[in-house]
């Protein structure tokens, strides 16, 4: 009887925009443009701080700038005429494939010997720009690919996105064994910062930030590392449709995410692990990494009071986060590309009785997403077939 077909990440590549700017200097910015009072001031500065973030990237230098200096926004008191959509949207199409080809440049480093035209699908991820022709096709000719690559288009799915890309690439290569593709997240939040002062604004305003994401799947794991698609598992929380939302206004795209998220979460994400355990006949000693969207640093601690985590067992999830902010789609792929990177390296060893990836996201709906993925590499395998010769030989006393 013919096997059934597996998928595999066999790559993933990572990039940012160059300019970047600290978050205590993202901060001031804020402060400047909503024109705070010291007493708001110092409330914004603390809210900041809260985040533990660092620093951030974006397509937009003016962050780190003052009034005077500003390339995108106007140089004007209170920054009128403020930038509507269409400006934004053209800033978007001028930065979001750029970034996009170094990121996909960056995967293909991370995989020697791979030929680029092994690719047969493109699926690009995004809820932060849209135009057509849009990225998919400007990917296939930047890349020299066929016109008959197939493409397709994930939008507007915010934070949880990547796990859609994920998935459709794993039911391609699962039913066409020859098939590659080439998942593609790309984020310009940052092109998106509103002037209210809203609590939720204010909040978004201090989390997000620009990058994009590139991986590989393919029907058979590469010789070194993989990381098979096991499972996935999706849920709805309604009770918090209007707690998380992403709005097209004449001035942007409008977050929306209240305080009241990570309660949701609270709610939700421990039966949304056990269902996804139970489907792929797994128990929670059977994760050995957790790769968590690091959607903020109460959602990461709200999971480890639930799950019973340990701030270790989401190292990888905060350095993210400190490192680049909430990047939606393409944050979580930064986890992964992180324990990847610390696994082929040596810097990290997996025990081979726990190979299993734990993953979650979150989005509009309020939906939460999650995966289950298996590292597969040599040494692992070698250390199971050792232990299972010693379990199966007879022990003498």
């Amino acid at each position: 009887m013919q096997q059934p077909t597996e998928s595999y990440i066999n790559a993933i590549g990572r990039a940012v925009p160059e300019a970047s700017a600290p978050q205590e200097t993202t901060a001031r910015f804020m402060a400047d443009m909503l024109e705070c009072d010291e007493r708001d001031r110092r409330r914004l500065m603390t809210l900041y701080r809260f985040t533990r973030i660092e620093k951030r990237h974006s397509v937009i230098a003016d962050y780190a700038k003052q009034r005077g200096e500003f390339t995108f926004y106007p140089n004007t008191e209170g920054m009128e005429p403020f930038p509507t959509v269409s400006q934004r949207m053209q800033l978007y199409r001028r930065e979001a494939v750029p970034l996009a080809l170094n990121a996909i440049q960056d995967c293909f480093d991370a995989y020697p010997g791979f030929d680029k035209g092994q690719i047969t699908h493109v699926i690009t991820v995004s809820c932060t720009g849209l135009y057509a022709p849009g990225p998919d096709i400007e990917i296939i000719e930047a890349l020299g690919l066929p016109g008959h690559t197939q493409r397709l288009a994930i939008n507007f799915m915010g934070c949880y996105g990547a796990f859609n890309g994920l998935k459709t690439a794993s039911s391609i290569v699962r039913s066409n064994p020859d098939a590659t593709v080439l998942v593609v997240c790309i984020e310009l939040c940052s092109i998106h910062f509103q002037k209210k002062t809203d609590t939720e604004h204010l909040l978004a305003n201090a989390l997000f930030a620009d990058g994009s994401a590139a991986v590989l799947v393919q029907s058979k794991p590469r010789p070194d590392i993989a990381m098979r698609l096991r499972s996935f598992y999706c849920d709805l929380l309604p009770e918090g449709k209007s707690e998380m939302a992403w709005h097209v206004d004449n001035f942007g795209f409008e977050m929306t995410l209240t305080s009241e998220v990570p309660t949701h979460i609270q709610r939700g994400i421990r039966q949304l692990m056990q269902r996804l355990l139970s489907q792929c006949g797994l128990e929670m000693n059977d994760i050995g990494l957790y790769a968590l969207h690091p959607g903020g640093r109460r959602i990461l601690e709200v999971i480890e009071e639930q799950l019973g985590l340990s701030t270790n067992d989401n190292r990888y999830s905060y350095a993210i986060l400190r490192e680049y902010g909430n990047m939606s789609s393409a944050t979580v792929l930064f986890v992964l590309q992180r324990i990847w990177a610390d696994l082929a390296s040596g810097a990290l060893d997996m025990p081979a009785h726990q190979p299993n990836i734990f993953s979650c996201a979150f989005g509009p709906g309020l939906t939460l997403e999650s995966m289950i993925t298996e590292v597969v590499m040599p040494q692992l395998e070698l250390a199971d077939t050792i232990s299972e010769s010693a379990s199966a030989s007879p022990q003498f006393s």
